[in-house]
């Protein structure tokens, strides 16, 4: 499949992917990833050893996309729980240190 990333095309596969991350260990997720394998890397990771640029050339968004178009299971950033607004008097209870109820 053909995709650009960072202004440059690319010819990709599915196996070409699978090659090219053999034997490269994950680094830690903290954002997006993909699924390779049975391992969980980080986008700008899998970006780097395929298209061999700094990972500052290209965004997060153009290496989720062509994986996704190659059948990768990509996952998204996940987003943070809603926090629970105190009122005043809740408020006031928690900084005496007595038991709040949202």
């Amino acid at each position: 499949m053909r995709c650009v990333i960072a202004r440059f095309p690319f010819e990709l596969t599915k196996g070409g992917v699978l090659e090219s991350m053999k034997g490269i260990k994950p680094e830690p997720v903290t954002g997006e990833s993909v699924i390779i394998g049975r391992r969980h890397y980080p986008v700008k990771q899998v970006g780097q050893v395929i298209t061999r640029q700094d990972r500052r050339d290209f965004s997060a968004a153009e290496v989720l996309r062509a994986m996704a178009q190659l059948g990768f299971t990509c996952r998204a950033l996940p987003k943070a729980a809603p926090l629970g607004i105190l009122s005043p008097m809740q408020h006031a209870s928690a900084m005496l240190g007595t038991p709040v109820t949202v």
